[in-house]
């Protein structure tokens, strides 16, 4: 099996992980009353739950999905030089830690809302968050503080990419 047929099944195992844990956690709460929440209203502690269960860990902390997230909270959110490559390019997931450092909460929560993100960032989840749960993600996230390096430049199509990449195939025609 050559490499980027390797790296491509990687990245469907990985995006099926993510989702399987947001599914684990919803069937758990249903059937453990007492299961952990988090608590209602912004905080540091709902944004801690939410990186954890929202799959923003998968891309944005390194190994975080392939060691099953048994990664330090201190790597948590620093990005990834590991590159999603597709027809749009190649996109690297952003070390959020040094992003929030450059914005306020309010300029989170436009960004949240009103920005379209390339893939495989799923920019839509983020539009549709209440803004109790952006305020909590922008608290925890500040609250780890800033840590790592930036993330690699988008690499514009056609163009190698430095180092490891997921492949994704092009998209389906429409019907």
């Amino acid at each position: 099996m050559n490499t980027k047929m390797m790296l491509a099944l990687a990245g469907a195992a990985i995006a099926t992980f993510g989702l399987a844990r947001v599914a684990a956690d919803a069937q758990a709460k249903e059937s453990n009353p007492s299961h952990e929440t988090a608590p209602a209203g912004p905080s540091v502690a709902r944004g801690r739950y939410l990186a954890r269960i929202a799959g923003c860990n998968d891309c944005h902390t390194p190994a975080y999905a392939m060691r099953g997230g048994d990664v330090p909270e201190a790597t948590w959110l620093t990005g990834d030089a590991l590159g999603w490559q597709g027809p749009w390019g190649t996109t690297y997931p952003a070390n959020l830690r040094l992003s929030f450092t450059k914005w306020t909460e309010d300029e989170w929560l436009d960004i949240a809302k009103n920005s379209q993100f390339r893939p495989p960032m799923p920019w839509f989840a983020l539009r549709d968050m209440d803004e109790d749960d952006l305020r909590s993600l922008y608290r925890f996230v500040r609250e780890l503080g800033p840590a790592g390096e930036p993330a690699p430049a988008y690499v514009p199509p056609g163009v190698t990419a430095p180092g490891p990449v997921v492949a994704f195939p092009g998209p389906p025609p429409q019907p």
